[in-house]
């Protein structure tokens, strides 16, 4: 697979700029990325009281930090390499989405492939699907793509205690946008269960109108546009739940992407489509401001994909 090439380079999200000998520093092995990565980040939700980490309440904005490059400003500024281990109050703040950006451009540093993938983990609470990022790397001794889980310790017991490789998650542990939406359709998931936190009474933020979500950030994270999960554009409208026709081309794109070898020609195509693009500004819904915003995206949008 040459194309595979394309997920070895940064785009503007994943570029480390200033920061290469620092990111030279880090081996060039998924294992030693994974495990440096689960040390770089805070996460706002799930890690805890941030005052009782010693985090001003003030850097919950951090959660916005677009890309690597601003990540690692924020980490290195003291002069500290990567591959310490760092207290919560040294690490960035932010959420899984973050984890993986950090754990790609390290990767892509070292010219591993490896891209996004936004969907769902059902080994976080009993019963439910929750809206979650990891990364898919290839591997090239084998020849296919597997799933990296660049959040969990080593210490983490899934909910059912049925533990499993981070550096091989079984696919159906973690599901990707375009696998839980078939499901979904399928009637095999309720769709229901598939929502940013069971106790998050939000009507955007489950069943099918963030299936829709995560299918369009799935896919814009394929095209190398790893944007904040937060954000929303085209037909990611979570005023109201997919109807119509529109069902019959989310099962045409879903299709397509859920599978790993699905051709980038495709990929490109439906990432340029009207309503599934990533235009130059987007609402953004962040937990760190008060009501949405039009935030400027345009600079960190990857560039035109060239094929041979």
């Amino acid at each position: 697979m040459a194309e595979v090439s394309f997920w070895a380079n940064a785009g503007p999200v994943t570029d480390v700029g200033a920061w290469a000998s620092t990111v030279d520093k880090v081996p060039a092995d998924p294992a030693a990325i994974r495990e440096v990565v689960t040390h770089l980040v805070f996460h706002y939700r799930s890690g805890g009281d941030l005052a009782q980490h010693g985090i001003a309440p003030e850097r919950l904005a951090e959660v916005d930090l677009r890309s690597a490059r601003a990540m690692l400003d924020r980490l290195c500024a003291d002069g500290a390499g990567l591959s310490a281990d760092r207290p919560a109050s040294e690490r960035v703040v932010g959420g899984c989405r973050d984890f993986a950006v950090l754990f790609l451009a390290i990767a892509r540093h070292h010219q591993i492939p490896a891209r996004a993938r936004v969907g769902f983990a059902t080994y976080f609470q009993q019963g439910w699907l929750l809206d979650h990022v990891v990364v898919e790397l290839f591997d090239v001794e084998v020849g296919r793509w597997r799933l990296v889980e660049p959040q969990i310790g080593d210490d983490f017991v899934p909910v059912d205690g049925e533990r499993f490789d981070p550096l091989d998650v079984p696919r159906d542990r973690f599901l990707t946008g375009p696998k839980a939406w078939l499901e979904a359709r399928a009637g095999v998931r309720e769709p229901e269960r598939f929502v940013v936190d069971p106790d998050l009474e939000i009507l955007g933020t489950r069943s099918w109108r963030y299936l829709r979500h995560n299918l369009l950030h799935d896919l814009s994270s394929l095209r190398k546009n790893e944007m904040l999960l937060w954000d929303e554009w085209g037909l990611m409208d979570s005023s109201r739940p997919p109807r119509g026709e529109e069902l019959e081309v989310l099962d045409h794109l879903a299709r397509l992407t859920a599978d790993p070898l699905c051709p980038l020609e495709n990929i490109a195509d439906w990432a340029a489509k009207p309503g599934f693009a990533v235009p130059p500004t987007v609402t953004g819904y962040s937990p760190a401001a008060e009501g949405p915003r039009r935030i400027d995206v345009s600079m960190l949008l990857d560039d035109e994909i060239e094929f041979d």
